[in-house]
């Protein structure tokens, strides 16, 4: 049976993580799997005074967030709970931002050999040419069927090999060779693997959302919105400049060819009369002008009608 000081303790850390979720709750949910001690001890470091990092074991966290759903069930304890599994563990921003804890997380990545029994997280291939090992040690890659040959007093492989696969075990063979030539080929790191944010959880794969894409999406659903409504006869606010700019092209085809004109459409009778003066404007057009004669009413027509189609493409993607 625990002693009281041990349950003091438990307590302790029980109101810490229900004051950093009421609190502070803006936290990113990290796996630590393979994580050096060093590696953490650093990240406390740079994060202190922004940051808070807190681990626990699971039964101790989903304890805490249990009596914390009690106390606050607005504060969306019961999903982080359902959320925590595995060897992980939070940082709650209490003076920073979640994207400044990430560019934190990513500057400590740890280089490791790999060991006997652990499983690939990545796809190793050693490549084809010289090793720098000596003949005397063919017999590492005989025990892989690993085709060489000797070149210039150094073992060569033929073709490359493919060492690792994602999933699978490394044997033991593969992780002496890898080790006689210096590869390290793990990498390992804070993972972000959640966010708990405004009483919710959801993946981290959000936080790489920018705001230029959001921007694109929604200017991409006003123009959706536009077009519906252009479509079917109904009025949006979306529409509203599209509407007016087709009543403003039939107004001016109206007017063009009558002794009557009006302040906005002045420029476009001028362009009418003469769409020769317009040509300087437009360098394409310009050009062939230059050149002759009979090249000039043909470059003024061009011009004319680009000057058309550039007036008509803002109105007529969802006319």
């Amino acid at each position: 049976m625990p002693n009281a000081e041990k349950l003091a303790k438990k307590g302790l850390y029980f109101e810490k993580l229900i004051d950093l979720c009421v609190n502070s709750p803006n936290a990113l949910l990290v796996g630590v799997d393979h994580v050096a001690s060093k590696q953490m001890q650093d990240i406390r470091i740079e994060l202190r005074g922004h940051a808070i990092v807190l681990m626990g074991k699971n039964t101790m966290i989903r304890k805490a967030l249990d009596i914390g759903h009690e106390r606050h069930p607005e504060a969306g304890m019961d999903k982080l709970r359902a959320a925590t599994n595995g060897n992980m563990g939070f940082i709650f921003a209490t003076n920073c931002t979640l994207d400044h804890i990430r560019e934190v997380l990513s500057k400590y990545i740890k280089t490791q050999a790999a060991k006997v029994g652990q499983v690939a997280v990545v796809d190793w291939f050693i490549p084809s040419g010289p090793t720098g090992m000596d003949p005397s040690q063919t017999n590492f890659f005989q025990a892989l069927n690993i085709g060489t040959k000797i070149v210039k007093g150094q073992i060569e492989l033929v073709s490359d090999f493919q060492i690792l696969k994602i999933g699978e075990k490394v044997s033991a063979s593969g992780a002496v060779l890898l080790a006689k030539l210096g590869i390290k080929p793990f990498e390992y790191q804070m993972q972000v693997q959640q966010v708990y944010q405004d009483a919710t959880v959801f993946s981290a794969a959000v936080l790489d959302i920018s705001d230029s894409v959001l921007i694109q999406k929604f200017l991409a659903g006003v123009a959706n919105m536009a077009a519906f409504s252009r479509e079917v006869g109904i009025p949006t606010e979306a529409g509203l400049p599209h509407a007016f700019g087709n009543a403003f092209r039939n107004v001016a085809a109206l007017v063009a060819d009558i002794d009557f004109t009006f302040k906005e459409v002045e420029e476009v009778k001028k362009f009418l009369a003469d769409p020769s003066a317009y040509a300087a404007s437009n360098p394409v057009a310009a050009a062939p002008a230059a050149g002759g004669g009979g090249a000039a009413p043909a470059a003024a027509k061009a011009a004319a009608v680009e000057e058309e189609e550039e007036e008509d493409v803002d109105f007529d993607l969802f006319g």
